[in-house]
């Protein structure tokens, strides 16, 4: 796995040997075809950051900043360390998301989110990706004109996502990937 692009462009990312699914770089690829200028000078959040992969290809392709939401302890130091090998910076919490979600400053936003959440059941039996989209929190975490980048197994059906609205989705192999926006109702809670 490596940068795509950008500064740091075709540098090697260092992979914990954890219990991590890193984004395959064709998807990460198609991912920021998609995104294309909305990375320059964007404020990103990476929920299940993993190796940091998303996170640091957003900061190598322009991103102003970055802030990265990981609770295992191995990922956080190879996140720490594709820091030094990249020459990059980002904040990192090494939190569970959905306590980071809980305990969030209400007033920041971010540009660009990405989740890309392991594809099994939570501890409590629940799927991340219906945790993650009826989330009260999550939407008001995302600028007005924001894009939430959500990574889910292809076959797993999406519950009702009343704050949200699908932009894309498109499919790669065991992996598909949702470009989702605010819905606008949702779009004017707690902002100016």
């Amino acid at each position: 796995m490596r940068v795509i692009a950008g500064v740091a462009g075709g540098i090697r990312l260092c992979v914990p040997e954890a219990d991590v699914r890193p984004t395959m770089d064709r998807v990460k690829a198609a991912i920021f075809s998609s995104l294309g200028e909305r990375v320059l000078g964007a404020r990103v959040l990476d929920l299940f950051a993993g190796t940091g992969a998303l996170g640091i290809e957003a900061l190598s392709r322009g991103a102003a900043s970055a802030m990265f939401i990981e609770d295992n302890r191995n990922a956080v130091r190879a996140i720490e360390q594709n820091f030094i090998r990249t020459k990059l910076r980002g904040r990192v919490r090494a939190q569970e998301v959905f306590a980071f979600l809980e305990a969030v400053v209400p007033n920041e936003r971010f540009d660009v989110i990405f989740a890309d959440p392991p594809y099994e059941q939570t501890k409590t039996g629940g799927f991340f990706t219906r945790l993650l989209l009826q989330n009260a929190k999550l939407p008001r975490l995302l600028a007005r004109s924001g894009t939430f980048v959500l990574e889910k197994r292809p076959a797993e059906e999406l519950p009702e996502i009343g704050a949200w609205q699908i932009a894309r989705a498109k499919k790669y192999g065991a992996t598909e990937v949702l470009f989702l926006q605010r819905e606008q109702t949702q779009a004017g809670l707690g902002e100016e």
